[in-house]
């Protein structure tokens, strides 16, 4: 449900606050997952967790049918991936790839990134809101152009054992990350192809749903009413 704007919030600051406009990453400016695409060069390159990872599928495998299952699924996906990789190492590995997927439009949304481009030409307060790591998702919106976005991302840190998540920035932990930024509810505009977003977009005055369809979409619609707008990119 939507909850009222805390004290020192836009309704309180007057109408020359800046809206805020929240963009989801994967699906809506970039087509896919992108994080997805590291994993799979990571697994190419480093043949040797594809035993373990076979056989953590084979256990796992009833638990994709929740989402708390998949979430937990992800969890140790990417945890095996980090295993051998220092945190310098990583982090030039997810630059590479996001150079590359920047590179390559047929993996970008040209109408996504026009509608963020116009927000911000507009004088509004832009963030990208992603469960892609940090990294990743920087060196592709740096390739874009895009390095002055406000990105609010998934992180991993470097641990005692290697590497590890240190923020997985999905579902609500997006409004728990976007608060540490002292961004509260409700903001302005929400972008987003996923129903992992209901958090966030019930938690704006408009949402726009890329690409939804079928019985996501109409999860979506139910939940936000009218004020959901429908596109296709």
């Amino acid at each position: 449900m939507l909850q009222p704007e805390p004290a020192g919030s836009r309704a309180e600051q007057g109408i020359c606050a800046r809206p805020v406009v929240l963009f989801d990453f994967d699906g809506v400016l970039v087509r896919g997952d992108a994080f997805s695409r590291w994993l799979r060069h990571r697994f190419a390159i480093a043949w040797w967790l594809i035993i373990p990872l076979v056989l953590m599928a084979l256990v796992t495998f009833p638990a994709a049918s929740t989402l708390r299952g998949r979430g937990v699924i992800v969890r140790w996906v990417v945890t095996l991936a980090l295993v051998g990789l220092d945190e310098t190492t990583y982090r030039v590995s997810a630059r590479e790839c996001g150079q590359s997927i920047a590179r390559d439009p047929r993996r970008l949304s040209s109408t996504a990134l026009c509608a963020l481009k116009a927000h911000r030409d507009r004088g509004d307060r832009v963030l990208v809101v992603t469960g892609c790591e940090e990294t990743l998702a920087h060196s592709i919106l740096e390739q874009l152009g895009l390095a002055s976005i406000e990105l609010v991302a998934s992180r991993v840190v470097q641990g005692r054992l290697g590497l590890r998540i240190a923020v997985r920035n999905v579902g609500r932990e997006k409004i728990r990350q976007l608060a540490l930024r002292d961004i509260h509810p409700l903001w302005d505009v929400a972008y987003s192809d996923s129903p992992a977003d209901l958090p966030m977009l019930e938690a704006s005055r408009s949402a726009v749903l890329v690409n939804l369809r079928g019985a996501d979409l109409a999860r979506v619609k139910t939940r936000l009413g009218d004020r959901s707008t429908m596109v296709n990119w």
